[in-house]
C-alpha cells in the first residue's frame, strides 16, 4: 500500500512540475484570439505559429547569438580565473589569514544584490568607454559569476589529494605541468559542472543588460523578453514562444553535458 502511495505522490509532483511547461507550450501554439478567451483550455484547439513568426521577424536569432557569445565569454573568463584562484586558496598558506579574508569578501560579493554595485559599475564602465558593448557586459557579469565559480571549484580542488601533486613534483614536474597534466584533468568534471551553472547565470541575467546595453542590435534574450510586457498589456503568445526558444539552448547544453555534471557532483578520489 505504501508503495502505491509513494508512486502516486511522485507522479503528482512530476505533474505539478510539468504543468507550467505544458501551459507554456500550449499558449505558444494557440491562435491570438484563443489565449485570453474565457474558459480557455490547457492545450490549443488548433495549432498556430503566429507567435513564432513574430519572433522570427524580430530577428530573435541575432539576439540568441548575442546571448550565447556574452554568456559563453563570461563563463570562460570566470572558470579560468576561478580555477587559479581556488587552487591558490587550497594549496598555499597566506600570511595573516589573508586567504580567509579573501574568501569572506568573495562570499559577501556573492550574497550582495547586483543592484548594490550597479551604479558604481555603470560609472566605471562609462569612464572606460565600455557602455553599450559586449565586452563591458562580459566584465560586468564577473560580479556574480566569478565568486560563484570560486566557491564551486574550492570543493573540487580539495578532493584532489596533495600526494598526487607531490609525486609529480618529485618526478620533475613544475607548477605549470602539475596544473596542466594532473590538477586540470582530475578537476575537469567539476570545471564542467561549474561552467554549466555559470553559463545559466549569464544566460538569464537581466539587470546589467538593461543598464549597460542601449541599442537593440546588442540586446540579450532577457531584454527581448521584457519587450512583450508593456503598459498596454502582455503579448502572452509571443512571451511563451520566446520562453520556449530561449530555454532550448540551455536544456540542450545541460542534457548533453549531463554525464559530466553528475561526475562533477559525485567526484571523489579514493
Amino acid at each position: 500500500m505504501s508503495r502505491y502511495i509513494h508512486t502516486t505522490l511522485v507522479w503528482l509532483a512530476v505533474g505539478l512540475f510539468l504543468l507550467p511547461i505544458v501551459w507554456m507550450f500550449g499558449t505558444a501554439f494557440k491562435p491570438p484570439g484563443e489565449i485570453l478567451r474565457s474558459g480557455a483550455s490547457l492545450l490549443p484547439s488548433q495549432i498556430s505559429f503566429d507567435a513564432f513568426r513574430t519572433l522570427w521577424s524580430g530577428d530573435v536569432q541575432t539576439l540568441i547569438g548575442n546571448t550565447v557569445l556574452i554568456s559563453l565569454s563570461a563563463t570562460m573568463v570566470s572558470v579560468i580565473v576561478a580555477f587559479f584562484a581556488a587552487y591558490a586558496l587550497v594549496r598555499y598558506q597566506f600570511p595573516a589569514k589573508l586567504d580567509n579574508v579573501f574568501l569572506l569578501l568573495v562570499l559577501i560579493i556573492k550574497m550582495m544584490p547586483p543592484i548594490v554595485v550597479a551604479i558604481p559599475l555603470y560609472s566605471l564602465m562609462n569612464q572606460l568607454g565600455l557602455l553599450n558593448s559586449k565586452l563591458g557586459l562580459v566584465l560586468a557579469y564577473q560580479v556574480y559569476t566569478l565568486p560563484f565559480c570560486i566557491w564551486m571549484l574550492l570543493g573540487f580542488i580539495r578532493d584532489i589529494p596533495l600526494e598526487i601533486e607531490e609525486a609529480g613534483a618529485m618526478d620533475g614536474a613544475n607548477l605549470f605541468n602539475r596544473l596542466a597534466y594532473i590538477v586540470f584533468p582530475l578537476c575537469a568534471p567539476g570545471l564542467v559542472a561549474t561552467a554549466i551553472f555559470a553559463m545559466i547565470l549569464g544566460w538569464n541575467e537581466f539587470l546589467f543588460s538593461l543598464l549597460f546595453i542601449h541599442t537593440p542590435d546588442k540586446f540579450t534574450i532577457p531584454l527581448f523578453i521584457s519587450n512583450f510586457m508593456t503598459e498596454d498589456g502582455t503579448a502572452w503568445g509571443e512571451l511563451m514562444a520566446v520562453g520556449i526558444v530561449s530555454s532550448l539552448p540551455m536544456l540542450a547544453l545541460a542534457g548533453y553535458m549531463q554525464r559530466y555534471l553528475l561526475r562533477g557532483f559525485s567526484m571523489g578520489l579514493k
